[in-house]
């Protein structure tokens, strides 16, 4: 994705969903196996597995309660540099106001009579904010005391690939607003709480421009870089330079039933090129994710689910077509308009900054079309409907001719017709 550029010679800011991310929580598919050990590993019984379930039990319960005495109690008594650092991780979460913390431990693998390393899913719940948990990965390794029988941990850590949680990066402060919830590690406070005054902005038009039911409340986590940001969401720095901010969260089932927290994560080093007409963009787009994301499902193509985003974001916004889709403007003009709608790799991380621009365009204009042609309560059926089908085959043209009484690749005709009309 291209760098934000200047909100005078362009008309939308640069985001994007961060599709299947990492901080929705995969489970580990088989035992870790560390090194450092020469001893042979294997699955470790049920009753070691127990008895290092107590253990992030009492841990669990030390973080709900800030009790830092509680909290060291089960860290190896003799790792100096272990406890110092779980101290200031623990203090890290002081001002996070969780209403829930629980571990649930994947696998052990036990390493010689005394040793073990486990796979651990680590849940936790925002209070006030999270109706389904945020979830880490985490690798746990632990010795048992040999005359006391007790296992201690030795080591703590994001799981080999997973996302680094904000409050191992650093002190989190917490900047709370009417309908937000801002996490920020490194940056100013005046920073955090001008975030604050734009989410509250952004979460009312979001439910204007999406009235079903959705929480209206929404956790935006702001790390100290770029390279920070991509820690957070366990990914390689470059894939976020210039990106203003992403999405968390797995899509719907398709049942309704809700599935993880999500975070809107903010890269400050790209947000902070933008304008108050940009920033406020950035933050309506990436919430109509958070409040969409019960209907959004695996039926769903990306330019019906970055396309809707971009209409809310956009849709009490004074600002031209021509505008917002400077590079379908330049398409058109070349007599070089698209052949059909944006397919879900042309919304690739890695594609052409101008490629990608162009396919988020066409998204947008695709739902501008609906919404001024048919109405907005067309576009949000449609939403609805095309989320409900099983699968993506044929969910698209199946609700658009319930929806609108015509299919696909009529409605892709008329597109065309839109795009060249209103652009050229």
């Amino acid at each position: 994705m291209a760098p934000p550029r200047s909100d005078a010679r362009r008309g939308r800011p640069r985001t994007r969903r961060a599709a299947g991310a990492p901080l929705v929580g995969l489970l580990v598919a088989g035992l870790l196996s560390a090194g450092g050990c020469a001893a042979p590993h294997r699955t470790a019984d049920a009753a070691t597995a127990r008895q290092i379930t107590t253990v992030l039990d009492r841990r669990a319960a030390a973080v709900l309660h800030h009790d830092t005495a509680a909290y060291l109690a089960v860290v190896d008594p003799d790792a100096t540099a272990l406890r110092t650092a779980q101290r200031t991780t623990l203090a890290a979460l002081a001002d996070v106001p969780l209403r829930s913390w629980t571990y649930t431990v994947k696998a052990v693998t036990a390493r010689g009579a005394d040793r073990a390393s486990a796979d651990v899913e680590l849940d936790y719940r925002v209070a006030g904010f999270d109706t389904a948990p945020a979830t880490a990965r985490r690798t746990v390794e632990l010795a048992r005391d040999g005359s006391a029988g007790s296992w201690y941990l030795t080591a703590d850590r994001p799981a080999k690939g997973a996302a680094v949680p904000l409050w191992d990066q650093g002190k989190v402060v917490a900047v709370h607003g009417t309908h937000s919830l801002v996490l920020g590690v490194g940056r100013p406070a005046k920073e955090l709480r001008e975030i604050a005054e734009t989410a509250d902005e952004a979460v009312p038009a979001v439910s204007t421009a999406w009235p079903d039911t959705w929480a209206a409340r929404v956790v935006y986590l702001v790390p100290a870089s770029t390279r920070d940001m991509a820690e957070l969401l366990g990914s390689a720095d470059g894939s976020y330079r210039g990106i203003a901010a992403v999405t968390t969260g797995a899509v719907s089932d398709g049942e309704g039933h809700p599935g993880l927290a999500d975070r809107v994560v903010v890269n400050p080093e790209a947000y902070a090129t933008l304008g108050t007409f940009g920033r406020r963009v950035v933050l309506t787009h990436e919430t109509t994710h958070v409040a969409t994301r019960t209907t959004t499902t695996a039926a769903t193509p990306l330019w019906l689910s970055e396309g809707f985003a971009d209409w809310a974001a956009y849709r009490q916004e004074d600002r031209t077509a021509g505008e917002i889709a400077p590079e379908l403007v330049t398409a058109v003009r070349a007599r070089d308009l698209p052949a059909a709608l944006p397919l879900d790799d042309d919304f690739a991380f890695d594609r052409d900054a101008d490629e990608l621009a162009r396919a988020y365009e066409g998204g947008w204009l695709a739902c501008a079309l609906i919404a001024g042609e048919w109405g907005e309560d067309a576009l949000r059926e449609l939403y609805r409907e095309v989320g409900a089908h099983d699968g993506r085959g044929g969910a698209v043209d199946t609700a658009m001719e319930k929806v609108l009484g015509i299919g696909e690749r009529e409605f892709t005709t008329r597109w065309r017709n839109y795009l060249a009309d209103r652009l050229g």
